[in-house]
Formats: structure tokens, sequence, C-alpha cells
């Protein structure tokens, strides 16, 4: 880790030591303490609130009073007065909420006296090897996640299922291969929305799969990064426009090059997305279950703690049943009946993400997953390529196209709205209440 520390903190009359156990902690190693649990936290999906008020807590219990500065690419410690302590490079694209929950604990310990700085030091070093899922459960996870959203779009059809399951399946070995090799962050849904575009391209010339090119399209919805959308927009909310800009744009750019595999894979064979219907309506239990699923295979992506994975599967299944009564018996829109879901989750699972020390990114948006507009950006995509190359240029397809457009756009801002201001709403309270120093 480079760092940068000075030699005291300005206002204090000695250089400042924590002491444990009899033992002394100079300030380079405080710093540095500091910044590697801040940098660890960040780089995982948590929040940027939380790690800055761990941060902040942290640094107290070992006598600073320091602040992190959060960048995209950079974390910055610095004290009252502003004056650069310490920095670390730390590039926020990564999701693991075990990692997050083990070490939001630790910091707990820490602070509380239970454990020595010495051993948060070796623990956060442990912490952030932990490993993510295996490959065999990553792979099952992906096959569930891919039928399942298939399922909830109005799947009908064994075989196009199990070509599905097959394509989702080897999208997942194929990005587990290519992690070894490239650290890219798009290398990988690239290739694997340009597998299943290939494998849905195959299906529809085949007669295997029907207009709604679910073959095609279900295992690209899985790869669509919904936490590091809805930590942008926490961040925009909050007023960091920088880190939150950068935060919208990786995001953005990631669905573009699923956009761009997809589409490319469909055209090997001649196929595209036609201006269809995205779905069709299913029963209720069948919307509510697939919804389960799910949410238990994007548990697993985000390496959630199985322990942990039965009350957001609960909430994500109660939230999509909601939805469906919405669109269903009252006749709302698709927008309105995500923002009624979303709002039901954050109001459940923002407490329950403080108490288990849980990125509520993450495992907010595990809880949607399947509300997310990655059908309609896709066949945006389409519809705007189709349109450029002339081939589509009727009234109809233009008018399905920007449709598809507003339709992703609204999605995209009612699902922020229901997730992040009731959360924003239950931190204030919350830590308005809570003791000194805890988060």
């Amino acid at each position: 880790m480079e760092s940068l520390v000075h030699a005291a903190v300005p206002g204090e009359g000695r250089t400042p030591l924590a002491t444990h156990g009899g033992a002394t902690m100079a300030l380079e190693a405080r710093a540095n303490l500091i910044l590697g649990f801040a940098r660890t936290l960040f780089i995982n999906g948590q929040a940027t609130d939380q790690v800055l008020d761990s941060s902040k807590h942290l640094g107290r219990a070992l006598e600073l009073e320091v602040e992190i500065v959060p960048r995209w690419g950079q974390l910055q410690l610095v004290d009252a007065d502003g004056k650069l302590l310490a920095e670390v490079t730390a590039d926020p694209v990564g999701v693991g909420m075990n990692r997050v929950a083990a070490l939001m604990r630790a910091g707990e310990n820490a602070r509380s006296g239970r454990l020595a700085p010495s051993a948060l030091t070796e623990l956060i070093g442990s912490i952030s090897r932990m490993p993510p899922a295996s490959t065999p459960l990553f792979m099952l996870a992906a096959a569930a996640g891919a039928v399942a959203l298939a399922v909830i779009f109005g799947l009908r059809h064994v075989a196009p299922g199990v070509l599905i399951a097959v394509s989702a399946v080897a999208g997942a070995a194929l990005r587990r291969a290519l992690a070894r090799y490239t650290a890219n962050g798009f290398v990988q849904p690239f290739c694997a929305a340009l597998l299943a575009g290939t494998i849905g391209a195959l299906a529809a010339h085949d007669g295997l799969s029907s207009s709604l090119r679910l073959v095609a399209v279900a295992p690209c919805m899985i790869l669509v990064p919904g936490p590091h959308v809805l930590n942008a927009a926490m961040d925009l909310i909050k007023g960091r426009i920088h880190l939150g800009a950068a935060r919208a744009l990786y995001a953005g750019l990631i669905i573009v090059t699923i956009s761009l595999g997809l589409l490319l894979g469909l055209a090997v064979f001649g196929a595209a997305l036609p201006v269809d219907p995205v779905g069709r309506s299913v029963p209720l239990w069948e919307d509510t279950i697939a919804a389960g699923f799910a949410v238990a295979a994007y548990g697993i992506f985000f390496a959630a703690p199985l322990r942990m994975l039965p009350c957001p599967v609960a909430v994500g299944m109660l939230a999509h049943a909601l939805r469906w009564v919405a669109i269903s018996f009252f006749g709302a829109s698709v927008t309105l009946g995500a923002l009624v879901a979303c709002l039901f989750v954050s109001l459940v699972l923002t407490p329950v993400s403080r108490r288990w020390h849980m990125p509520f990114a993450a495992i907010g948006f595990a809880s949607v997953v399947s509300l997310m507009p990655g059908v309609y950006i896709f066949r945006l995509s389409s519809g705007l390529l189709q349109i450029a190359g002339g081939s589509e240029t009727t009234l109809q397809a233009i008018s399905a196209t920007v449709s598809d457009a507003l339709t992703a756009a609204t999605i995209i801002l009612a699902m922020s709205f229901g997730l992040i201001v009731p959360k924003l709403l239950i931190d204030f309270f919350s830590d308005r209440h809570s003791p000194k120093g805890a988060v």
C-alpha cells in the first residue's frame, strides 16, 4: 500500500501514540491502519457514507481526528485541518459482502477495545484475501439466476430454459477463467454476453427461441452491475459529484459492453432483438418463487455469507409480490411497480444491512435484481443499431426504441429513489440516536 505520512498531527503538543495493553502504536502505523481499513471496505462495495463514518470512528479510537477523502481510484487520509496524512490507490470495482461484513465487525471490536490494533492490521490482510463463491457454486447461481429471470419475463418451455441454463453456466465458467488472466472489468462481461448472444442466435435460427429472445437476453441480465448504479446514485445525492459520476460512468460502460457483446453474438447468425413486448404476464406464485431464486443467485455472486441469504430472499419475494399486485390489480405501470417494491426493500433491509454490516448497494440490489431494466436497455441498443443501419426505420421501430429508452430511464430513477431515500432517512435518524462511536 503506497502511503505518505507526516510526522505529527497539527494542534497537538506531542506525537500522538495509541496504547493497547501497554504497547504503543506510532502515527504512521495508525494512519496506514485506518487507510487500509477504509480501502478494503471501499473496493468491496460498501457505501461511501459507511466507509467514511467507520473510518472516522476507528481514527478516534486510535486518538486521531481524521477523515477519508474518497475519489475514484484513490483514498486520502487528512487531519482536521485538511492536511494530507496518507493516500492509497483504490478502485471501487468489486463487491464482496463477506469481506465487508467481516471487516465491519472487526472494526467494532477494535473500537470497543476487544481487538488490538496490531490484530486488526493482520485481520485486514486476511479478510481482503477471503475468496468469493467457489466456481461450481458461482456457475450454479448463474444458471439459477438466468432461468429465474427468464421465468419472470415469461419463459414457457423447458428446452429454452435448458439452453438459458447452459449459456449462463458457460458464461460463468468463461468469466472465472478470464479472471485469472486479466483484471479488466469489461473483458468478462463482454465475452459472456458475446457467448450468450451467439447461443441465443443459434436458438432463434433453429426455432428454439421465441420472439422474446430470452435465450440470448436472460444470461446477459445477470451481468448488469446494479450495485455500482446504486452506489453512484447515493454518492450523487450526497453531493460527491466526481465519485458518483465516475461510478455511473463505469457502470454505464459495463452495460454498453454487455449490449455490444450481446448484439455482436446475435449478429453472427443474422439475428436481432425484434420490436415486440419485452415479456409476458406470469402467475403470482411463479413470479414470486422465481424472484426468490434470482435473489439467492445474486447473493452468491456478491459473496454473501450463506447464513445471511434467507432474509434478502424473503424480502425480495415479498417485494416482487407487491409489484405484481400493484401492476395486475391496480393497473400500475412497471415504473410505479418498481418504486413500490424498492420502497419496501429499503425500509426492511436498511436496518438489516446496518445490523449485519452488509453493503446496502449489494444486499438491496440482490433483492430487486429482477426489476433492473436490462432487457429494455438491450432492446434499446438493438433498436438504435437497426435504425442507424437503415434496416428498421418504420414509425413502429422508432416508437418502440424511444419507449424502451424512456422506460429504462424511469425505472432506474424510480429504483434509485425507492432504495436510497428511505435508507438516507433511516441512517440519519439511527445515527442521531446511536451511541457515540457506533456505526
